[in-house]
């Protein structure tokens, strides 16, 4: 079977499983007596094990199987955790996560992993411990993993049995994974599924059931193979086995979602007392027999493949590897794709009426569809929209490991407070804000937030706080780094900004403190003493403000002296529609983004004046620069000289600049299209819209403008 139409899949889940892990394990550190947390981390990891096995990644199977040896371990209580065997568990992700991103790269996922597996395998037997660093952890209670448990704590009562399993063609692998599962206090369930008749696309349906199964647990197997069921080749039914933690009720409740599919019946079954002859059929042994058979399970034997677990074997061989450009996928409710759909049909039927009602030019009713197609289509628009947002979760969950490691580095004590997580953005902007946060929450801990034995001699906490917050406002969504650490003062910046070349002494003079904080973001500008990994070398926030304007958004500085500063972020909701003015420069039409424009206004020539070879005006007492776009865009001017110019007032963070514009035609929501081969690196475009008579408008990129 061909793997490589799977290696999205296995990327974006890969992807996602490290994210869990590296979250639980934080959470690990401070809750080590924990073993809801400790599962869920053992289960993650089984998961991630198992598709890298099924898709024929040794190496990531190989390491997360000696994880899964030291969480055992942990679990039974036969070992504690400590500061070291944490750091070694982050070390394995590291490792880990480099070789998940050498596969998108085209690599095959391999890596010198042999001394992660030596120290793994001594936290294993006890013998990795960091005295100096080691929390006091009392050893949990009552976990030992030879220690017998009621059956009725492991499984449902015994409805199903030998009878069933036979069905299946339960082979030893499989009845050992089904014992390992009972192991853990997993149920298993035998489920019937039935497919309405006159089903069109079973195979679809087939597909739904199994991924909303292995969203609660794990499948053992099913008849027909999920090779037959993806080929289509079954009649209108299927049976599938599977362990999870859920109750039967669950699991009805997760398949009574899938259109045109209904489950006759999910018989529990007794996975305790069971076994294989060598005829392959299964009997009924004595628990105790079972117990006594039970033994440490292998690497070959707990690589539990994923998707393709009852066609593939694990091991078989790696995959055949293909460049992947990264997930483009968007998980979504299925509600939200069922209204989608609805309209999509709304739309379709209102567009075969509008062109039977032309034939017949009757206007009126010509009218009346119209605008019933403009509600349709608003609506379309608006579930559209919501199917591309996602939480912003997804790039804040990236940041507790990362504050904890850095925090560790600098000897800093550091509370990281995380809020508005379910606050959710296109996904456009969420792939690319994670940079640009990473750089100023690194700042935040080099930079903003003293030493524990300054704060103390200040009368602060030891423990800083960092606060990451993200809110929505209006059509935009607000991001908020705010830490309470010394603050920034003006006049320093104000000095190393002269002492670094960056601006003279005489600028340096002009500037009130918002332009002087504002210097910070100038390429080469940085008050570190000293370069470190960390920072120092004067990169980092001018990249942040040029990623964030290229999104179409703003960074403000918000500082305290001796509390600390706040980096606000505003961006926009979306990137692909957006509300925008409509001017004429010459014969052309230009559309600027709404959110760049503070306000219009008009002028007489008189009224400009030059200063320092720039164009200015004196607007409500402030001096406004003046653009000419005709010149800038090098677009042919109007012969004759009006009487009144058009002023159109915009924003680049402080900075405030007027575009000279013939007219302005009015505002209008446009989609934005790219720009193509041809217009791409032109300063001052950021794209084009087709408008509603057909013609196309470039938009402008207000922030190269100036």
């Amino acid at each position: 079977m061909d793997m490589s139409q799977y290696m999205d899949m296995f990327m974006e889940e890969s992807r996602e499983h490290l994210q869990a892990l590296n979250q639980k394990i934080l959470e690990l550190e401070d809750n080590p007596q924990d073993l809801a947390i400790l599962d869920e981390i053992f289960r993650s990891a089984h998961t991630l094990k198992g598709m890298s096995a099924t898709m024929g990644f040794e190496r990531i199977a190989e390491l997360t199987h000696e994880m899964e040896n030291v969480l055992s371990v942990l679990r039974g209580g036969q070992v504690t955790v400590n500061t070291a065997i944490v750091d070694l568990l982050f070390r394995c992700l590291d490792a880990l996560e480099s070789m998940v991103e050498s596969i998108s790269s085209g690599d095959t996922g391999t890596a010198d992993i042999s001394e992660l597996v030596a120290q793994l395998r001594k936290a294993g037997q006890g013998q990795l411990t960091d005295v100096a660093s080691a929390p006091k952890v009392r050893k949990p209670e009552a976990v030992g993993a030879s220690e017998p448990k009621p059956m009725e704590e492991a499984i449902l009562p015994v409805v199903g049995g030998p009878e069933i399993l036979n069905a299946f063609e339960i082979n030893q692998y499989d009845l050992t994974l089904l014992h390992e599962a009972q192991r853990k206090r997993f149920s298993a369930y035998h489920i019937q599924v039935e497919l309405a008749p006159g089903c069109v696309m079973k195979s679809a349906r087939a597909y739904m059931v199994f991924r909303n199964l292995e969203e609660i647990g794990e499948i053992i197997k099913s008849v027909p193979s999920a090779q037959e069921l993806e080929d289509e080749k079954f009649d209108t039914s299927f049976q599938v086995v599977i362990v999870t933690r859920h109750d039967e009720a669950q699991v009805q409740k997760t398949l009574d979602s899938i259109a045109e599919v209904r489950v006759e019946a999910i018989t529990p079954l007794n996975i305790g007392d069971v076994r294989i002859q060598e005829g392959q059929e299964i009997e009924v042994v004595s628990s105790t027999e079972q117990e006594k058979e039970q033994e440490v399970i292998t690497a070959a034997d707990t690589a539990v493949p994923g998707k393709a677990r009852s066609t593939a074997a694990a091991g078989a061989g790696a995959a055949e590897v293909r460049k992947s450009k990264g997930s483009q996928t968007v998980r979504v409710d299925i509600e939200r794709l069922d209204n989608l759909m609805n309209l999509v049909g709304e739309l379709v039927i209102n567009k075969t009426r509008l062109e039977q009602i032309s034939t017949t030019s009757n206007l009126t009713e010509l009218n009346e569809t119209i605008e019933h197609i403009d509600r349709i289509t608003t609506d379309l628009q608006n579930v559209v929209m919501k199917v591309r947002m996602v939480p912003i979760e997804q790039v804040f969950n990236r940041f507790p490991r990362m504050v904890r490691d850095l925090a560790k580095e600098l000897g800093k004590e550091i509370n990281l407070i995380v809020e508005g997580k379910e606050t959710e953005l296109d996904r456009t902007v969420i792939d690319e804000i994670g940079d640009p946060l990473v750089h100023l929450i690194r700042n935040a801990i080099d930079h903003g937030v003293e030493l524990p034995e300054v704060r103390r001699q200040k009368g602060k906490p030891v423990e800083a706080v960092v606060r990451l917050v993200a809110k929505h406002e209006g059509n935009n969504v607000i991001i908020e780094v705010d830490d309470d650490g010394k603050g920034m003062d003006p006049q320093v910046l104000r000095n190393k900004a002269v002492q670094k070349g960056l601006i003279t002494a005489k600028e340096a003079e002009q500037l009130d403190d918002q332009g002087a904080l504002n210097l910070i973001f100038l390429a080469g500008f940085s008050t570190a003493e000293k370069v470190s990994d960390v920072s120092g070398r004067g990169v980092g926030l001018d990249a942040v403000r040029t990623k964030i304007e290229a999104l179409s958004g703003s960074v403000e500085i918000e500082t305290r002296p001796n509390a600390g500063t706040m980096f606000k972020i505003r961006l926009p909701l979306t990137l692909a529609i957006i509300q925008a003015l409509l001017v004429n420069v010459g014969e052309e039409i230009y559309a600027i983004p709404l959110g760049t424009i503070d306000e219009t206004t008009s002028i007489v020539p008189s009224q400009i004046k030059n200063v320092q070879n720039q164009e200015v005006v004196l607007l409500r007492g402030s001096v406004l620069p003046l653009v000419r776009l005709d010149k800038v865009l090098e677009v042919p001017k109007i012969a004759e000289t009006p009487e009144e110019l058009y002023v159109v007032v915009v924003r680049k963070g402080e900075k405030k600049a007027g575009l000279i514009v013939d007219s302005l035609i009015g505002q209008q929501e446009i989609v934005i299209k790219s720009p193509g081969k041809l217009l791409q690196g032109i300063s001052g475009i950021a794209g084009a819209a087709i408008l509603g008579n057909g013609h196309v408008s470039l938009i402008l990129d207000v922030g190269t403008l100036f």
